[in-house]
């Protein structure tokens, strides 16, 4: 299967691996990829439990994903999982 690819700067074939989904039970939710994120693609969740407000990022725009999987360079606890996108 054939997937989408692009350039680098020094005309290397590169095959963007683009965010599929954030694991919630491992996302601390510390905000350190919705940051890194400039193309809007990662949104905070709120969850209220009782005394505590635990909160989760989520992928709230997928279809703005560049596929630089910086995010997931930044989380510390490995929630992201990518995917390339087929041609």
């Amino acid at each position: 299967m054939a997937y989408i690819t692009g350039l680098t700067r020094d005309r290397q074939e590169w095959t963007p691996q683009f965010l599929k989904a954030i694991d919630e039970d491992l996302c601390i939710g510390c905000g350190r990829c919705f940051k890194v994120c400039s193309h809007d693609v990662i949104g905070p969740v709120e969850l209220d439990e009782e005394d505590s407000a635990k909160m989760y990022m989520r992928v709230a725009n997928p279809g703005r994903c560049i596929g630089c999987q910086a995010c997931g360079r930044t989380c510390s606890k490995k929630a992201f999982s990518f995917e390339p996108v087929p041609a």
